[in-house]
């Protein structure tokens, strides 16, 4: 059985229901009137599969009901530990912890206020480029959003005792979540979301918590190119799954796997918005000047050695070059 139609508590009462669920959030969230009377917002929320009714006439709470809406998760000893735990850091190790906070309300119910702390703790960065004039947050605000609602999404529920973390250090982000990816780390950017839990998904969607259509990776990767910041890795380990985004770094301090990994990004996103990745576009996404159009070309040739790109026709004149990823 789906995790979300597993029983996260089981003969409650309406009033029960009342005082473990934050029914006005969900109504405001679906953007629908509140019903009058106790029996119509119960029935509201069982059609919506958030509660069941019973063989004796009482209420089951669904777990799609309590991880999404629970006023406390913790007042249910499955999901206690699904809360999404947020370690803040001193410099770019696990040394030192500033702070560790661990939420303690559904995700619908508590995902702005979680991206509301995030964007406190994290410092600004100075001008970049030429794409702003003046300070913005060191990371966008849009890749926050997808990659957090990606890592509530997607994780898996069976594996116990751990849930989403997000760890902030002075020079990057780690965000990772329990289960390991359905798809290829390297082919996010392009394929269908797949996700264990698609009614969790598909509810988060409608309200707008995250992406509609797609995995909203090409969104991660459009805005790291606007705010100038090295590709993010997506990467699997023996259970979880993990993105690092990382701070603003200048071209020439860039290790050649950054510059290679941007270069790979950018092209699967140049493929997806059936647009060209050529010379001049890679200058653009590094902000490399006209006459240094060989930095970009070597770039190129390094990420083509690597496997991950390919020359679209090598019959082409080699003013126009356009580049493909290696799996298209």
């Amino acid at each position: 059985m789906p995790f979300e139609q597993q029983l996260a508590a089981q003969n409650l009462g309406g009033d029960q229901v009342f005082k473990l669920l934050d029914y006005s959030a969900y109504f405001d969230l679906t953007h629908q009137p509140l019903p009058e009377g106790r029996e119509a917002i119960l029935a509201a929320l069982a059609a919506d599969r958030m509660i069941l009714r019973s063989d004796s006439g009482q209420w089951h709470v669904s777990n799609l009901g309590a991880i999404l809406f629970a006023k406390r998760l913790q007042d249910f000893p499955a999901l206690g530990r699904k809360a999404v735990r947020l370690i803040h850091y001193k410099g770019n190790g696990k040394l030192e912890t500033l702070r560790e906070l661990t939420g303690n309300k559904g995700y619908a119910l508590g995902f702005e206020g979680l991206i509301d702390t995030l964007k406190t703790l994290l410092p600004a960065n100075e001008e970049i480029g030429k794409a702003f004039r003046q300070e913005v947050p060191m990371y966008p605000e849009l890749a926050l959003r997808e990659l957090v609602a990606n890592a509530i999404i997607h994780q898996d529920f069976s594996l116990s005792g751990t849930g989403p973390m997000i760890e902030l250090f002075e020079r990057r982000m780690e965000i990772t979540n329990p289960g390991v990816p359905l798809v290829d780390p390297q082919r996010f950017l392009d394929s269908p979301p797949r996700s264990r839990n698609e009614v969790l998904a598909s509810f988060m969607r409608r309200i707008g918590i995250c992406e509609e259509r797609g995995s909203g990776i090409d969104k991660v990767i459009a805005q790291t190119e606007l705010y100038q910041l090295p590709a993010p890795i997506f990467e699997q380990t023996d259970e979880h799954t993990r993105v690092v985004l990382f701070a603003h770094k200048d071209y020439r301090d860039m290790e050649q796997e950054d510059r290679v990994r941007a270069c790979y990004q950018h092209c699967c996103l140049k493929y997806v918005n059936r647009e060209p990745m050529n010379n001049t576009s890679l200058r653009e996404r590094f902000q490399i000047e006209e006459g240094n159009s060989a930095m970009a070309s070597r770039i190129i040739k390094q990420t083509i050695e690597a496997g991950l790109i390919r020359l679209y026709d090598p019959t082409a004149n080699r003013k126009t070059y356009r580049y493909v990823p290696s799996w298209a």
